[in-house]
């Protein structure tokens, strides 16, 4: 995977925080120096470290799996891809009642915001690549979009936000796609 292909897959991976960072923002949280940096550093931090745990289970399977590697790695990609569009699509948007910059429910936001980037780890045993270069990537990326979504939030109010989902499930079945074009050929 070329250092394109994992920007292009981060930028993917962050969407579902920057989303959520949006919302925070348009909800009227998190819209201080101080809570903008918890939300972005944590969710930035979970996206990093998820692709390592993925990773490790998948060097627990992968024996099991090389065979058909390629469709593994376009499956996950594609499954996150879908739920996220479909996440997008749906209009029952909740609007957050507590702050989500503090506590357990950043713990909680921040997990289910990477559960994606576990799956990504997952491929990325599979294709045995690396994995440090793409998780620092991946959580710079996540906490930047992240900061950078409170900002838009604070000026488009909810109207953008579920839309940024149905961007990242886009780009992430591209990527799976790739990688399966990609071994095919």
């Amino acid at each position: 995977m070329s250092y394109l292909e994992i920007i292009i897959l981060s930028i993917g991976l962050a969407m579902d925080a920057a989303a959520v960072s949006m919302t925070a923002a348009a909800s009227g949280f998190a819209t201080k120096p101080r809570a903008i940096f918890r939300l972005a550093f944590s969710f930035g931090l979970f996206q990093a470290v998820m692709p390592v745990f993925g990773w490790l289970l998948g060097s627990a399977v992968v024996d099991y799996i090389s065979a058909w590697d390629h469709w593994v790695a376009f499956t996950l990609l594609a499954l996150v891809g879908v739920n996220m569009i479909r996440s997008g699509l749906d209009a029952n948007e909740e609007r957050m009642s507590t702050d989500p910059s503090r506590g357990l429910t950043l713990i909680t936001l921040s997990i289910a915001t990477s559960i994606d980037a576990l799956a990504v780890g997952l491929s990325f045993c599979v294709l045995d690549m690396k994995i440090l270069i793409p998780c620092i990537l991946i959580g710079v990326i996540t906490f930047v979009m992240s900061v950078g979504a409170v900002k838009i939030g604070t000026i488009a109010g909810e109207v953008v936000g579920k839309r940024v989902e149905i961007l990242g499930g886009v780009i992430l079945i591209g990527i799976g796609l790739n990688i399966l074009f990609g071994h095919m050929t």
